[in-house]
Parts: structure tokens; sequence; C-alpha cells
């Protein structure tokens, strides 16, 4: 699994054998079963997970018990709990697999290690990290701003295949909006307008 985390990096930046040794060691692989849990409300998350294959997301339970989808994870995309990853606090947010998943875990600790030992990793991490905020401060601005139908087509852009692979209620809490709504859009659309 550590050679799709390799090939992810060497896309990126120039890696010499010996930095690409080092990661590995620094690395863990992990196989989730459909529902498994990576993390759990109230757990400190100390990691930061590398997707090989599958698909998890990322969701918060309300305090009437209703799931919030924050995210969806898929192929060559990270995830991890970032303000408990960060702060060292418990975690506000489950990561669950949908599928079987296929994953490369990273220490916190290891993780600094390496930015430390492998100079290239810094400005990579900084720009994902960049790149990751700015999705999400799009995600909350389509969300307040853009109609349903909007957001709808925003998912598919983002997600093509993901209507295959993730039950329909999921993916209405991810678009804020409920699974009637959801199926009266992707309706209207199937139909042409």
């Amino acid at each position: 699994m550590f050679s799709a985390l390799a090939a992810y990096f060497s896309d990126k930046i120039n890696l010499t054998p010996q930095e690409l040794e080092l990661m590995e060691t620094h690395c863990v692989s992990k196989v989730l079963k459909k529902k498994e849990f990576l993390l759990q409300e109230g757990e400190v998350c100390r990691f930061s997970a590398f997707v090989v294959s599958g698909c998890l997301r990322s969701y918060r339970l309300d305090d009437g018990g209703n799931e919030h989808t924050f995210k969806f994870v898929v192929k060559d995309w990270w995830i991890t709990d970032n303000e408990s990853y960060s702060n060292g606090t418990p975690a506000q947010y489950n990561i669950q697999a949908l599928e079987e998943s296929e994953l490369v875990i990273v220490a916190k600790e290891s993780f600094l290690l390496l930015l430390e030992q492998i100079p290239l990793l810094k400005p990579l991490v900084d720009r994902l990290q960049s790149n990751s905020y700015n999705a999400s401060q799009q995600r909350i601005y389509k969300q307040i701003s853009a109609t349903p139908e909007e957001r709808y087509l925003a998912f598919v852009e983002e997600y093509p295949d993901i209507f295959n692979r993730v039950p329909l209620h999921m993916v209405a809490s991810y678009l804020g909006m409920s699974r009637e709504t959801l199926t009266r859009v992707r309706s209207h659309f199937a139909k042409g307008k």
C-alpha cells in the first residue's frame, strides 16, 4: 500500500530513494471493513490517513442524533480530524469506511519528524493544507448561497461516481437537504430539465 503513497508524493515532488525509504518506515498500512470506524467522536486524532482505495466519510451527530456529513474521501485523498489532530482535543467527528478501504496511516509524531527530515515535504503540505482550507471555504459559501440544484451540480463535479458508492441519505446530509429534495433535484437533471 505504501507504493500508492510513494507514487502520490513522487508525482508532486522529487524524493530520493532514501527519503522514500524513510517515509515508508514511518507509515502503517491499514484495511478497514465497510462500516468500520477509523476515528470515533471523543477519541483524540493522532494521525493523518492517505486513502489508497475505498471511500470514507467524516460526519458528526447533532444533539438530536441526526448525522451531518462533513466530507467524503476517496482514492488519493487525505483524511484526519483537523481540530483534534492540531489541538490534541477529543474529536467531534467520526470517520467511517463506507466500503472496504485501504489506508496508509502516518502518526502525528512521525509526520512532524518527516517534515523536519525531508525539506521538500513542508511546501507541499502547506499547499495541500491551503487547498483544503480553500475548498472548505468554497463549500461553506455554496452551502449558504447556492440553490439545491447548484449544490447538487457542484457535488457531482467533485464526486462524479459517488452515487454508486454512497447511500442517498448521506449525500443529502452532505448537501444540507432532505433526501426528498435530493431525489427531486436528481430527477430534474435526469429528465434534462
